[in-house]
C-alpha cells in the first residue's frame, strides 16, 4: 500500500475558504497543499473570455489572502492539470487529491476524466465533494429534488479545523506572474464587476440590508435591475461565495423583516436560489445540451446561420432600440438582467431566425457570470430548442414600452437615438425622411432599419413551431422539463461513450418555471 501524507486541495470554481468542504476534509487528513491551475486551453474556448479570467484572477488574489490568514499559501501553476500533478508527485511523493465536483462545459468534463485517469494510474485517491445540491450520481439521492436541496441548504457550513497544517515548500507563480491577457475579448468591458470574496460579501450585505427590498418588482426593467438585483451571480459562478451561505443569509433576513413587500422580495430571491441547483442538475443530466437541442425535432427549425444578421445582433445594430441597448450594455458591464437576456436570445433565434448555438456561445463570452448549468438550459428554453409548451417570443417594441417607457435606457446606450422624440424612440424606422434629417441622420450616418419585420417573422415562427409539434411526438421534450439525473462518478465512466456516460433519474417539481437570479 502506498503511504499518503500530503493532501492536495485543487481549487476550481470554489475560490473561497469559508464553507469549503474539500479544504475542511483535507485538513483533517494531513498537511495540505492549496493548488490552483491556470489552464490556457480552457481560456482559448469559444465560451470563455478575458473578462471572465480577470474576474477569476482578482478572486485568486483574494483567495490567497484568505489562505494567508490561516497560515497557508495558494500555489498557482500554469499548464495542464495532469502535468502539474505529476510535477508535485515527483517533488513530494504520493498524495491524495481533494476537490469539489464541477458541472461545467464539455472541456472541463474531459479534463476531469483525464485527472481521474491520472489518479488511477498513480494510485492517488481523489475525493470529490458536492459544493451545491447537484447530485452525482442522482441514484444516491434519497429525497425528491426540492427536499434534497432544502436539506442541503440547511446543513452547517464547513470550517477549517484549528489543527490544520499546510505545506510550505511548494513553489508556484507569484501574483505578478499571473497573466493578464489570458483569453480574449472582442469588445471591451470597462464596467465589469470586480472579483473576490470581499466584493461578494459587500454586495450580499447591501442586498440584504436595503437593495433587496425592491427586488420583486424591479428586476425586469433594465432601469432598476442593476440596483435591485443581487448582482451575486459571478461570485456564485466562481465560488467566491457559498450558495449555502447566501441561502441561509436570505432565510435569516426574511425571519427578521417586518413588512410584507420586503418579505415577498426575499421569498422570491430564495426561490430563485433554489432554481439555481435545479438548472445545473439539468446540464449534469443532459450535458449534450451544450451543443444539441433537448427536443430533437428542434434541429428541423429553419434557422440558417446568416453572418450579416448575426453580426448586427452581436454588435447591437439590429435596428430594434431596446435589443441594441441591451447588447451594448452587456458589452460594457458583462452582465444584464434576466428579462433582457431572454429578449436577446428571442430576438436572435425567433426574430432573426438564427441557430441557437452561436447565440449561446457569444453570450457565454460576454457574461462575466457565465454558469454553463444555467446558461445552456436557459438558451434552449428561450429559443424553443427544449420543446417547451410556451413560445418565448419578445416583441421589442412592447418590451421597451413596458420596461423603459421614457426611453432613458435606450437613449443612454444607443446615442444615435438621443435626439429622437418619444413618439419614435422605439420605432425609429417609421420616421419620415424629414424627421431623420431633423435629428442629424444621413443615408450614410444614422441608425439602421431592422433587417426583418418582427411581426411577420414571429407569425411565421409560430406557424412553423405549431406544424413541427403536430408532426413530432413531443414526449421527447419531456427531457427538458422532466427527468433530472446525473453524470456517473468519473472513476466509473472514464472509458464510456458520450451516450453511455449519462444516467437518467428522478423528476424535480415545477421545472417549467423560468429562472432568474441575476
Amino acid at each position: 500500500m502506498v503511504c499518503v501524507t500530503l493532501q492536495v486541495v485543487w481549487f476550481k470554481r470554489d475560490l473561497r475558504v469559508f464553507d469549503h468542504e474539500a479544504l475542511s476534509r483535507a485538513c483533517l487528513a494531513g498537511p495540505v497543499l492549496c493548488l490552483y491551475v491556470i489552464e490556457p486551453g480552457y481560456w482559448q474556448l469559444g465560451d470563455t473570455s478575458r473578462r471572465q479570467w480577470l474576474f477569476v484572477r482578482e478572486s485568486l488574489l483574494d483567495l490567497a489572502e484568505q489562505l494567508r490568514t490561516l497560515g497557508a499559501r495558494l500555489v498557482v501553476r500554469q499548464g495542464q492539470v495532469t502535468e502539474v500533478l505529476q510535477h508535485i508527485r515527483q517533488a513530494h511523493g504520493p498524495f491524495a487529491l481533494h476537490s469539489h465536483q464541477e458541472t461545467g462545459n464539455a472541456w472541463t468534463y474531459e479534463r476531469d476524466k483525464a485527472v481521474a485517469g491520472w489518479c488511477r494510474a498513480h494510485t492517488s485517491p481523489w475525493q470529490e465533494y458536492a459544493q451545491n445540491a447537484v447530485t452525482r450520481p442522482v441514484a444516491k439521492r434519497q429525497l425528491a429534488f426540492k427536499d434534497h436541496r432544502d436539506a442541503w441548504a440547511a446543513r452547517p457550513s464547513f470550517s477549517v479545523p484549528s489543527q490544520a497544517t499546510f505545506a510550505a515548500d511548494v513553489q508556484g507563480l507569484p501574483p505578478e506572474q499571473w497573466p493578464l491577457d489570458m483569453g480574449s475579448d472582442l469588445v471591451p468591458c470597462p464596467g465589469r464587476q470586480t472579483g473576490g470574496r470581499a466584493q461578494g460579501l459587500a454586495l450580499l450585505g447591501s442586498f440584504m440590508g436595503r437593495r433587496g427590498q425592491a427586488y420583486r418588482g424591479a428586476i425586469s426593467s433594465p432601469l432598476t435591475a442593476e440596483s435591485a438585483c443581487s448582482r451575486l451571480s459571478p461570485y456564485l459562478a466562481q465560488g467566491c461565495l457559498s450558495l449555502r451561505e447566501v441561502s441561509q443569509r436570505a432565510s435569516q433576513t426574511e425571519a427578521q423583516v417586518s413588512h410584507g413587500s420586503w418579505s415577498r422580495s426575499l421569498e422570491a430571491f430564495a426561490s430563485r436560489l433554489a432554481w439555481h441547483c435545479h438548472f445545473i442538475q439539468k446540464l449534469e443530466t443532459l450535458p449534450f445540451m451544450e451543443h444539441t437541442p433537448v427536443w430533437p425535432a428542434a434541429a428541423r427549425l429553419h434557422r440558417p446561420f446568416d453572418a450579416a444578421k448575426f453580426n448586427a445582433w452581436k454588435t447591437g445594430t439590429t435596428g430594434w432600440p431596446l435589443v441594441d441597448a441591451s447588447m451594448r450594455y452587456l458589452h460594457h458591464h458583462g452582465w444584464i438582467n434576466f428579462r433582457m437576456r431572454a429578449m436577446l436570445v428571442s430576438s436572435a433565434t425567433y426574430s432573426l431566425s438564427l441557430p441557437w448555438q452561436p447565440v449561446a456561445q457569444w453570450l457565454a463570452q460576454l457574461f462575466v457570470d457565465y454558469e454553463p448549468g444555467i446558461h445552456y438550459p436557459q438558451v434552449q428554453m428561450q429559443s424553443g430548442a427544449n420543446g417547451g409548451t410556451v413560445l418565448r417570443m419578445y416583441n421589442p417594441v412592447t418590451q421597451a414600452t413596458e420596461l423603459d417607457p421614457e426611453g432613458r435606457f435606450v437613449r443612454q446606450w444607443v446615442p444615435e437615438l438621443r435626439q429622437v422624440s418619444a413618439t419614435w424612440i422605439f420605432e425609429p424606422w417609421k420616421m419620415t425622411p424629414a424627421l431623420r434629417q431633423h435629428v442629424g441622420w444621413t443615408p450614410e450616418v444614422g441608425y439602421p432599419c431592422p433587417l426583418v419585420d418582427f411581426g411577420s417573422v414571429h407569425r411565421a415562427a409560430k406557424d412553423e413551431m405549431t406544424a413541427l409539434r403536430a408532426a413530432h411526438n413531443l414526449q421527447s421534450a419531456a427531457l427538458a422539463s422532466g427527468d433530472s439525473g446525473s453524470q456517473k462518478p468519473l472513476s466509473l465512466r472514464a472509458s464510456k461513450s458520450g451516450a453511455e456516460r449519462r444516467q437518467r433519474a428522478s423528476t424535480p417539481s415545477g421545472s417549467g418555471k423560468q429562472f432568474d437570479l441575476f
